[in-house]
């Protein structure tokens, strides 16, 4: 721990947000915020709530996305299009210090909760509007989901294999959205701390999952072509690429420079004199000999256990990794090492969650609370406004709310 810092509260403690969201882009977002010492009210329809509570049912019955996104936060159900249920959410609006919401484009503005609106009203806001294309041009109105932004952002095109493009396997157009609104959110406080003034926030899927396109944006841009699709291999370097080992598992290398092509020539492969021939001494020549290259050493790996083959690669001073699965990274020595496993709170028990990436000194642990059932706070928070206990029995009664 470092001197000075013990004790201190987490950074984002007596912040309350209150977010209007679904599926990954915003809850992901907010959940940071939530991890960060924040206080966050997820508003979600009566009828189901987030539609992400529906997706499947792999962890311990609820849904795996809603799980990962949704810890620490505080649930109320209610009906926007009912003039009440709009009526008590101005009223958690007026007492927030954030606002976040992902609604299909059009839907916020037409209730009055877009950013421009929500911050003319309330100075002190910070206002979020997550979309998919942004409020204005062709695109406005599209429907976004994470594999379509993947798709018109070009991320698909450098993903996969020469004969097949794929898309991520996790969702990055969204995550890239919810990263960007969560730092968007940060330097708005930080703003908001030297003006007094909060302000509006846009983030669109489309420009963030551009942004993290950069290299092979760039590459096209300037230098005249896409970079190739190429799997597990580099397009322009070699070896560089995932080998099968003896035990049917896979090791990646990646061969920076020619020193350490020398060394792997020596100390790996076992024949130092590739580490001087013409075809292979060279980056530029490795890649014209690529088919060669990959042979040598896949032939040479091949002979190896995985673990015996880490340990060599290691031990030369190359680059290496293996090729896990998801199951093998929930069994990460690396992770159990450093103590990054938790347990959070569900409505079906305890379940396993990583410590968010972000460790901050001084000792306070992230607040990883508990995901929240639906409408699990709704009466706690609809007294915290104000409400009579007749009144929300009338707003029980008529499905207001839930």
């Amino acid at each position: 721990m470092i001197a000075g810092m013990e004790g201190l509260p987490l950074p984002l403690e007596g912040i309350t947000v209150v977010a209007v969201e679904q599926a990954v882009s915003a809850p992901f977002a907010t959940r940071q915020l939530a991890d960060l010492g924040a206080r966050v009210v997820k508003v979600e329809r009566v009828d189901g709530g987030d539609f992400a509570r529906g997706y499947d049912t792999a962890a311990a019955g609820l849904a795996s996305h809603f799980v990962w996104c949704n810890r620490g936060k505080e649930s109320i159900a209610l009906d926007l299009k009912d003039p009440r249920g709009l009526a008590v959410l101005r009223r958690l609006v007026a007492g927030a210090d954030v606002f976040v919401q992902n609604l299909a484009q059009g839907a916020a503005a037409r209730l009055g909760l877009d950013a421009a609106t929500l911050c003319a009203a309330h100075p002190r806001l910070v206002a979020v509007d997550i979309s998919g294309y942004g409020a204005g041009g062709p695109y406005a109105g599209q429907r976004a989901y994470d594999m379509l932004v993947q798709c018109e952002a070009g991320l698909v095109s450098v993903t996969g294999t020469p004969e097949q493009p794929v898309k991520a396997g996790i969702p990055a157009a969204d995550v890239a959205a919810a990263m960007y609104a969560f730092s968007g959110v940060l330097a708005a406080l930080v703003r908001r701390g030297t003006t007094g003034r909060g302000g509006p926030v846009e983030v669109s899927m489309l420009e963030a999952l551009a942004e993290w396109m950069g290299h092979p944006l760039h590459h096209a841009m300037h230098g005249g072509t896409a970079p190739a699709r190429t799997g597990l291999a580099h397009a322009v370097i070699a070896p560089y690429d995932a080998y099968p080992t003896a035990d049917g598992g896979r090791v990646l290398l990646s061969v920076q420079n020619d020193r350490e092509w020398r060394r792997l020539a020596e100390q790996v492969l076992g024949r130092p004199g590739l580490g001087s021939d013409p075809a292979f001494a060279t980056n530029a020549a490795r890649v014209a000999h690529r088919d060669r290259t990959d042979e040598l050493v896949g032939k040479a790996l091949g002979g190896m256990d995985a673990d015996e083959a880490v340990a060599r690669l290691s031990e030369a001073g190359i680059a290496c990794a293996r090729l896990r699965d998801v199951h093998e990274l929930a069994q990460h020595p690396q992770l159990a090492a450093r103590e990054r496993w938790r347990e959070v709170g569900t409505p079906v028990g305890p379940l396993r969650a990583l410590l968010p990436p972000i460790t901050l000194p001084g000792g306070a642990e992230p607040r990883m609370g508990e995901v929240p059932a639906l409408g699990q706070h709704t009466e706690a928070l609809l007294r915290a406004v104000g409400m009579t206990d007749e009144e929300i029995a009338a707003l029980r009664r008529d499905g207001v709310v839930a």
